[in-house]
């Protein structure tokens, strides 16, 4: 598999209908990835538009970095969380932008990377650091906090009914020997769930995994800072586009837009991939765009 084909942006004509890219404007993309929406929107803005990227994921940022070099200094990569967005641009003198991309969750990349410990596809440590750099790992949560602390991130998280039933047979099998990889884990949920309460569709320890991630990454603090200050960044007109993909995004995004004076809500209800891009792309099945407009 290559960096191309690693990952397919979600919701691309959506994104460059209502992002609304045009030549000369400049651009944000807080969640750069592998480049997949700011190669769309580098080349709808050419031939003088600018984009900067956010990435703080050191793999995935070379990647990028690597694919989008055919637009030059159009293109400008900063390696850091989109939650330093206003701070990061101001020092590049980037702004009034004409629009911002958040595109939130982990990406393909990661998910496929065994090694990073995202997936219980493949038996890897409990990792799921989106920046290497960061001092704590999902092993470390799991074997260091207290059964209700681990309760509280797998149901605020997770949205996990069976949270404290989980968080239960965690402690009880930490006493063994400290949980350190994926698959150990993912067993644990496995038997900690009843049959009749076990999801049809997705492993059980789904929502656990998702809840982890998020914590280990202060993923929905992140957001807020960044739903507080990409409006600030914003021209009159500018937009900001921001894609979710589980309920907790949805409802902060959906929040805060409804109460930000500066913001005009143009989607009053979020908009889902289509059905020829859940054929080409079954991933991007749990997606949502929502958009607002700097007055």
């Amino acid at each position: 598999m290559t960096d191309e084909t690693l990952h397919i942006p979600v919701l691309p004509q959506e994104v460059l209908e209502w992002l609304r890219p045009r030549p000369g404007g400049t651009y944000a993309d807080g969640t750069l990835g592998l480049g997949g929406h700011a190669g769309l929107i580098l080349r709808q803005c050419g031939p003088d538009g600018r984009l900067f990227g956010f990435e703080w994921d050191a793999q995935a940022a070379a990647l990028a970095a690597a694919r989008l070099e055919e637009f030059g200094a159009r293109f400008q990569l900063v390696p850091a969380s989109y939650a330093g967005i206003l701070a990061e641009c101001q020092a590049r003198g980037a702004g009034p932008l004409d629009g911002v991309l958040l595109d939130l969750g982990a990406s393909s990349l990661q998910f496929d990377s065994p090694e990073r410990g995202f997936s219980f596809q493949h038996d890897a440590p409990l990792d799921m650091r989106m920046n290497s750099s960061q001092s704590v790992t999902a092993a470390e949560l799991i074997n260091r906090l207290s059964q209700d602390a681990l309760a509280d991130i797998f149901y605020n998280y997770g949205e996990e009914w069976q949270a404290r039933r989980i968080a239960r047979f965690v402690v009880e099998a930490r006493l063994s020997g400290p949980v350190s990889s994926t698959r150990q884990l993912a067993e644990i949920v496995r038997q900690a769930v009843p049959v009749k309460y076990q999801p049809k569709h997705i492993h059980p320890a789904t929502k656990v995994f998702q809840a982890l991630r998020i914590a280990v990454n202060r993923e929905l603090d992140n957001l807020a800072q960044a739903l507080a200050d990409a409006p600030q960044l914003l021209a009159p007109g500018g937009r900001l586009c921001v894609i979710t993909f589980h309920s907790l995004e949805d409802r902060m995004v959906k929040q805060t837009f409804a109460v930000n004076p500066a913001l005009r809500v143009l989607t009053k209800k979020p908009l889902p991939p289509g059905e020829a891009e859940l054929c080409a792309n079954p991933r991007s099945r749990s997606a949502k765009l929502r958009v607002a407009e700097k007055i």
